[in-house]
């Protein structure tokens, strides 16, 4: 049975991931999440998952009772075709063809075509996304054009329509801070600060005022910077 009412969020227990998480917990009668296990050089990302999804559960009366199941599906395929900083111990930093070497080639590709036949299996036609097009580090398969191709894709190969939502996608990481004071209040702010995980390096020894972090890999930096603008609003 087809269920318009539920969406399945792509969730990675990253900042981003949980402010769309809590966008489709404000729209959708019930949510559930899925995440990926493709062989990234640390599990830090995967360790946040449940407890930020314990907090989303017992924290906020607005959303109780609907989210719904996790998933976390294997893709390692990813790891051994390698060559990227996230799967690898490799320097971060510009490669030679214009894109950082923590690019994963066709990462979302692989993890919207896996959460797409989830999804069908389920009956679950709404898919959420983090990609951003507006601060992100030049990954290809961000963009709005690439995911708009995906759902027309997997509509395709699958015969059934997707809706891929990628709330995200116009915003900057300030306007990401805020719209998650505007769906959860301090309390979903705090959340992301004290257990969401951006930073390349996995590091939850460094505490900044915007989390933990290396507080020098690229998304350390976006995101920092993003929370000192939307702290000074």
């Amino acid at each position: 049975m087809v269920q318009r009412e539920t969406a399945l969020v792509l969730f990675s227990g990253g900042q981003d991931s949980t402010a769309c998480l809590a966008w489709a917990l404000d729209r959708f009668a019930r949510v559930e999440t899925v995440g990926f296990d493709y062989g990234q050089r640390h599990m830090t990302e995967m360790a946040a998952r449940p407890r930020v999804l314990a907090a989303l559960r017992d924290g906020f009366a607005q959303w109780k009772g609907r989210l719904g199941d996790d998933h976390v599906l294997p893709i390692d395929t990813l790891k051994a075709i390698g060559g990227s900083a996230l799967t690898e111990n490799m320097k971060i930093e510009m490669g030679e063809n214009g894109l950082p070497t923590s690019f994963v080639p066709a990462r979302n590709i692989f993890f919207l075509s896996a959460a797409a036949a989830l999804a069908y299996r389920r009956g679950i036609r709404d898919l959420v996304g983090g990609m951003c097009e507006t601060d992100y580090s030049g990954y290809p398969d961000c963009r709005d054009e690439t995911i708009k191709s995906a759902a027309k894709t997997l509509s395709l190969a699958m015969d059934t329509h997707f809706d891929i939502h990628t709330p995200l996608m116009k915003l900057n990481k300030a306007q990401t801070w805020a719209l998650a004071e505007q769906l959860g209040g301090k309390t979903l702010v705090d959340l992301t600060i004290e257990e969401t995980v951006t930073c390349y390096n996995g590091d939850r020894t460094h505490r900044h005022d915007w989390g933990y972090g290396c507080g020098g890999c690229p998304a350390c930096d976006l995101r920092a910077k993003g929370y000192a603008k939307y702290a000074a609003a």
